[in-house]
């Protein structure tokens, strides 16, 4: 097992560059990509980077020259052999040759197109743009590297006594979450952590703290680089940057509440089984299910990622009742800002109501909250979205306005074409 102190220590020596491979991403990137590949790979989109935690101020934590050295390393990263085999061969979901042949061979003579990176009021603005398929894969990587320049910001004047102390910390903060988690009858819970880790290595070591801790109800991790290193399921669907896209490319109010369901009938004719999992929060998730055709109810299930997340499965278990769907026989994924104690309410509330899982995110992979002065490790809301699609806003809506996105005048007219009311805030710490 690799001493993380050790080598966070010699950070100091320009070793580990924090993006090692081109799939040290999530897995449901990879399946939209193919899917944006095949429906849409001329879309010209602008990705950007939103640090939603203003109070982190991180251009003054994280130095450019360094921030630019890291991502000039992942413009040089390139597919693998070993990788390209990985993704060419295995079976995912049950499902061998997930991947096609075109798709593969693009990918693998992929070179991520350039970023632009400035400066302004204390933050960084970072902005990729080129054709979606392209700059679609920016976003993880973008996403890791902030996140751990800033840990390693933090950490740089600490001793190696200091940073072993550290970690010991954080472990046994970890191991106990673990422990609390083992006696839940029949849980499934996965790894969703790569976006907002703390580092890659430790990433690693979460993950495997949970297989052994968890053994089987450990289901697996989104990283891909992760899933093949240690041998075990690689999970994900899809995300919000689908619907949000494809409504910008919208060229009426029909054809913008047509949107989401457009996004799920060209999934539909790619993927089957666990795959077909509705995210329906982009644009408000009550009008998503309220307009939904019949044939989305006969789906696997729903994640439910914003607002209320009992509330959001309330409403899904209703939905599938009014579909004349079992929702027993449905899964429901939890994935929105969910730590040990959220984690075991949820189950204790539906497990014996529908099919229960949960992805796990910055409170497994990022839990440094208290352990340094100051609190300077402590978790924080970053993301990059896709915020223009051939020139056009994208928006998002979200069951939590606090997320929402997009241009104030363009959010006021997706709120009446969905027919979005008022809609409880919810705190967004990640």
């Amino acid at each position: 097992m690799v001493d993380i102190a050790t080598r966070v220590w010699n950070h100091k020596w320009k070793i580990d560059p924090i993006v090692r491979s081109l799939i040290d991403t999530d897995f449901y990137k990879l399946l939209m990509c193919q899917s944006v590949f095949r429906n849409h790979p001329d879309t010209q989109v602008t990705f950007s980077l939103i640090n939603r935690t203003k109070s982190i101020r991180l251009a003054e934590l994280v130095d450019e020259g360094e921030l630019r050295e890291q991502l000039d390393h992942i413009r040089s990263l390139r597919l693998t052999r070993g990788e390209s085999t990985w993704l060419r061969g295995n079976t995912f979901y049950g499902k061998r040759q997930m991947f096609t042949s075109g798709f593969m061979e693009w990918f693998e003579n992929l070179q991520l197109p350039p970023y632009h990176l400035e400066k302004k009021d204390g933050q960084y603005e970072l902005t990729f743009e080129g054709t979606w398929p392209e700059v679609m894969l920016w976003e993880i990587p973008a996403l890791a590297v902030i996140m751990e320049l800033r840990s390693r910001a933090v950490l740089r004047d600490m001793g190696k006594f200091e940073l072993q102390v550290l970690y010991a910390r954080a472990m046994t903060k970890l191991w106990e979450k673990v422990e609390k988690l083992r006696p839940i009858p029949d849980l499934r819970v996965a790894d969703f952590g790569t976006r907002r880790r703390h580092s890659y290595l430790w990433q690693d070591w979460c993950v495997q703290a949970m297989m052994e801790g968890l053994g089987k109800n450990f289901t697996g991790t989104s990283n891909c680089r992760i899933a093949m290193m240690r041998e075990i399921e690689a999970i994900g669907t899809n995300a919000h940057e689908l619907p949000m896209v494809y409504a910008a490319l919208a060229d009426s109010d029909t054809a913008l509440r047509q949107s989401p369901y457009d996004v799920l009938a060209d999934w539909h004719e790619e993927h089957d089984g666990n795959l077909r999992i509705i995210l329906p929060d982009t644009f408000g998730s009550r009008g998503f299910l309220a307009g939904a055709p019949d044939w989305l109810a006969g789906w696997t299930g729903i994640r439910v990622d914003s607002g209320d997340p009992a509330a959001g499965a309330e409403l899904a278990i209703a939905w599938w009742k009014s579909r004349g769907e079992d929702p027993r026989e449905k899964l429901v994924i939890f994935s929105d800002g969910l730590d040990v104690d959220k984690i075991t309410e949820l189950h204790k509330q539906f497990a014996d109501r529908v099919r229960v899982s949960f992805g796990w995110g910055t409170m497994l992979t990022n839990d440094f909250k208290g352990l340094v002065a100051n609190d300077g490790l402590a978790p924080f809301s970053l993301v990059c979205k896709a915020v223009a699609a051939n020139g056009r806003p994208t928006v998002k809506l979200s069951d939590n306005p606090n997320k929402a996105m997009g241009p104030v005048d363009e959010i006021a007219r997706y709120k009446r074409v969905f027919g979005v009311g008022e809609q409880e805030r919810v705190e967004v710490v990640v």
